[in-house]
């Protein structure tokens, strides 16, 4: 059996007791380690789990995959990954190539940011479609996101924008080179995100993210046990894009664009994480009219 199993968000107790009686059955244990992480190293995973991990990076993973399905047929081999195991494509093509193979499959949920979102206080049902937003070179800057917000914020739905993050990435040069050597992690932050935005609204000018109108939510280690560990931060983008980047937390940032079919509850709920609670009210009530007790 392939065993596909979601670890949570955040330490090495988040798993599931089902997904680990399935990582003490498996003959090899893989810990996918780049389309997310975990709060945790894995040595600690490691301990609670009574087994070796093998890290599996992006060319394990996309590249070698028949590494991991080897054997499948034949004993239980776990893959891991942060968050639930359909939270990222690739998760999804590895899964289509064991069906090929003729290897049984097995997925393992768990929480993820997709639907822990709602800490923040918005309602799941009031989300559109989720978005990424890639660090912007000097060379490239994609901007086809800002038409999935444009598209929610039309309908008042609000838009989960998840940062990215790069981990086991090549500079130009080595990867022209086939030079295996690795850039430093990098981890979008929040103050990123919002300067980013803002340059996209500039160049595309439909006025769907205005820095003084534009409310929205900054949320950092979303799941976490530890007590201020968890942030989360709202305001307007302009409010959240001055603010001191220790106030976000440590990484890893998600950022919401608050829609305007804003319900009372959910305004009044995210009020308490408010950089100015005035502010946020003003705004809910005069731009979004949203209605308040």
């Amino acid at each position: 059996m392939f065993y596909v199993i979601g670890l949570g968000l955040c330490d090495e107790k988040d798993i599931t007791v089902r997904g680990l009686e399935a990582v003490k059955s498996s003959t090899r244990v893989y810990l996918e380690a780049y389309t997310s992480i975990l709060m945790v190293q894995k040595e600690r995973l490691e301990e609670f789990y009574g087994k070796e991990l093998i890290l599996a990076d992006r060319d394990m993973v996309e590249m070698s995959s028949d590494e991991i399905l080897k054997d499948a047929d034949k004993e239980d081999i776990s893959l891991l990954v942060v968050g639930d195991p359909f939270g990222a494509t690739t998760h999804t093509d590895i899964i289509l190539r064991a069906r090929a193979l003729k290897i049984p499959t097995r997925v393992v949920h768990n929480a993820s940011i997709m639907n822990a979102v709602g800490a923040c206080g918005l309602q799941l049902y009031n989300f559109g479609q989720a978005v990424s937003l890639v660090f912007f070179t000097e060379s490239w800057k994609p901007d086809s996101f800002y038409d999935r917000i444009k598209e929610n914020s039309d309908l008042g739905m609000h838009t989960l924008v998840l940062l990215d993050i790069k981990v086991k990435e090549q500079s130009e040069e080595n990867l022209i080179r086939g030079r295996k050597i690795y850039e430093p992690p990098r981890y979008m932050s929040i103050p990123t995100a919002v300067s980013q935005l803002q340059e996209v609204e500039t160049s595309r000018g439909d006025g769907v993210l205005s820095p003084d109108k534009t409310l929205a939510i900054a949320m950092s280690r979303v799941g976490a046990h530890t007590d201020g560990e968890q942030r989360i931060v709202c305001g307007t983008l302009a409010e959240l894009g001055t603010q001191d980047p220790s106030v976000f937390g440590e990484p890893l940032h998600s950022l919401v664009i608050v829609g305007k079919r804003l319900h009372h509850l959910e305004c009044e709920f995210a009020e308490e994480f408010a950089v100015d609670r005035k502010s946020w009210r003003d705004i809910a009530r005069d731009v979004y009219g949203c209605t308040l007790e």
